[in-house]
This record gives C-alpha cells, sequence and structure tokens, in this order.
C-alpha cells in the first residue's frame, strides 16, 4: 500500500537514461546538434524545467565525451552515475537510475536521452495525472496520423515498484512492466502525435529539418 507521505506530498525524480551504444545512428546520438543545443541537452534542460526535485543523467557509452559537452542544470539537484554495464543492456541503466535517487524520493520519471522534444510541460501534465491517481505507474499515451495509440514518455514509477525493476534482464525496460502490469497503469491521453526517437539518422535529419523550419 502506499504510505501517507507518498499520497501527500510525493517527490519525483527524473532519471534520464543515455547509456546506451546508439547502434543505429553509428555514432554517439547524444552529442548530435539540434538547433542550438546537443540531443541529450535539450532533454537535461526539459527535465530541469519541470516539476521534478532532482535529476539523475545515466551514462555508459562515450561517458567521458559526453560528459563534457552536456551542463547538469543548477535549479535542482542533479548528478551523473556511470554504468559499467552498459552493454548488457537498457535494464542495467534503469536500475542503476532508480539506485542513484536520494532516499526521500518517492517516484521517478523515466526520460530518454534521444527524446529532445519530450517537453516540460509533457512531464508535468503526466506527474499532475500520476499524482492526483495515485497510480503505481504512469505514462501518456499519444495518436499516430493513423489514429493508432502511441505510448510515450515520460513513465513515471512509484519506490513501490522498484522491487519489481530489479527484476529486469537484458534490454527489458520500463515498458516490459508496464505490459506486466497493466492493473497497476494510468495512461494519460495527449493530444498530437508523440515525440519520437531518433534513432537512425534518417530520425535525426527529419528532426534537424523541422527545427529550420520553425525558425
Amino acid at each position: 500500500m502506499e504510505t501517507a507521505d507518498e499520497a501527500a506530498s510525493p517527490v519525483v525524480a527524473a532519471v534520464v537514461l543515455a547509456a546506451g551504444t546508439a547502434t543505429r545512428m553509428g555514432r554517439p546520438k547524444q552529442l548530435l546538434w539540434l538547433g542550438d543545443r546537443c540531443l541529450l541537452q535539450h532533454v537535461l534542460d526539459e527535465a530541469a524545467a519541470s516539476c521534478v526535485a532532482e535529476l539523475i543523467l545515466v551514462l555508459g557509452y562515450h561517458a567521458d565525451e559526453i560528459r563534457a559537452a552536456v551542463r547538469l542544470p543548477s535549479r535542482l539537484p542533479a548528478r551523473i552515475v556511470i554504468n559499467p554495464d552498459y552493454a548488457q543492456g537498457l535494464s542495467t541503466s534503469l536500475r542503476l537510475g532508480l539506485r542513484s535517487a536520494n532516499p526521500r524520493t518517492t517516484a521517478v520519471a523515466i526520460l530518454l536521452g534521444d527524446q529532445p522534444h519530450v517537453s516540460a510541460a509533457l512531464i508535468d501534465r503526466v506527474a499532475a495525472a500520476f499524482q492526483a491517481a495515485s497510480s503505481p505507474l504512469a505514462r501518456p499515451v499519444h495518436s499516430d496520423p493513423a489514429g493508432h495509440r502511441v505510448p510515450g514518455h515520460p513513465v513515471f514509477l512509484t519506490r513501490r515498484v522498484w522491487a519489481e525493476v530489479e527484476k529486469l534482464r537484458g534490454d527489458q525496460g520500463a515498458r516490459d512492466l508496464l505490459s506486466a502490469r497493466p492493473d497497476w497503469l494510468l495512461e494519460v491521453p495527449m493530444q498530437g502525435e508523440p515525440p519520437g526517437d531518433l534513432d537512425t539518422l534518417e530520425d535525426y535529419q527529419r528532426a534537424v529539418d523541422a527545427a529550420r523550419a520553425r525558425c
């Protein structure tokens, strides 16, 4: 059961997962430039502008290069943790991120380092619904041009389900936990298309073209 403290005043940390090898991109995509910042800096800045109380950035592949290229926000406690086991899959970074949270943290918002268009407003909207419903898990759900439902990020997890994350292995992530426990899940409907992953050079070029068109 949820404690009174969790229900009354949840303390949410953002865990940004950016340790992957980006095999489809062929280079550290976290460092690709988009507008006036690299992709990962966009993610960090949006997280820092949201309601979260703490930020944890999980690095692995090319960690030293990425650490040197980004700046952590000064508005809230923020730190980098290095995952030496990143090659073993996403689950290792997710577990490390949760283990690195402040003991006062009652929930985390999982963000991906290759989703620069997940905005502070989106994070805050899902956070508000998550906290109002007192659900163990939450995520936004968007619609694609064909009207299909598309789950997105951030994914919120209360501390009482973190033990389930410890059971994940390999490239299993929060999505696998959500699939296993749909009875725990709050889905927050969102208007418009989801912010996409930038997995390939084609994805990245489309994002660059879109950014230029907005200028």
